[in-house]
């Protein structure tokens, strides 16, 4: 009953965590509502696009921050084995940390694509294959000029190599499959537009 309530209590601060929007604190602080601007999106990318780099990077460091934090706290109430699964509560934090980014309710469940929620899960959780898949993503990027295909091919790497080296441990490769989903489902504007040829580039403002 005690890990019962204390992971009740690891979902919700995770998800209130994943609720506050870097994006709209930086876009507001400069007279700008970055719903209403380029993609209408409150992640990194979309304030990258269009309030420049400075503003982006905060936003990216802030949104990694407040995942890293709900991660943190996920392993201290959860510590080790939690219901026979290792790691549970920072899995089950970073989980909803990201599901709080991406539909928050304080802002309609209108947030951002978790990207840089997912990476400092992915990092958390599991240091060696986070920061393989995070080198992946941003090699990815620097070729292609698309965040959009460089975010699901980490979540995409991570997925693949936590499956293979943690086989047999399914909630582990249940979690990894959690964040793919959510990043593609997310992203299923950017792959339509990935396929048609139309999917901005990075450095390219939003019209």
């Amino acid at each position: 009953m005690r890990n019962i309530l204390l992971s009740v209590l690891v979902a919700v601060v995770a998800y209130l965590l994943g609720c506050f929007s870097t994006g709209l604190t930086v876009s507001n602080a400069k007279g700008v509502d970055i719903r209403s601007k380029g993609s209408k999106n409150t992640g990194a990318s979309n304030v990258l696009r269009v309030m420049g780099l400075k503003s982006g990077l905060v936003t990216f460091i802030g949104d990694f921050l407040k995942a890293t934090l709900a991660c943190w706290l996920g392993s201290i109430l959860l510590p080790g084995v939690t219901f026979g699964v290792d790691r549970f509560g920072m899995m089950l934090a970073g989980v909803f940390a990201v599901v709080g980014h991406n539909w928050p309710v304080f802002y309609g469940f209108k947030g951002g694509k978790g990207v840089a929620c997912s990476a400092a899960v992915i990092l958390f959780v599991n240091p060696l294959w986070g920061s393989i898949s995070i080198v992946i993503c941003v090699a990815v990027i620097a070729l292609t000029r698309f965040i959009s295909l460089g975010s699901m091919t980490m979540l995409l790497c991570y997925m693949a190599l936590m499956c293979v080296a943690l086989w047999g441990q399914w909630a582990a490769c249940l979690f990894t499959v959690i964040l793919f989903s959510m990043c593609v489902w997310r992203h299923r504007a950017n792959i339509q537009r990935l396929l048609n040829g139309t999917e901005n580039k990075i450095g390219q403002k939003v019209k």
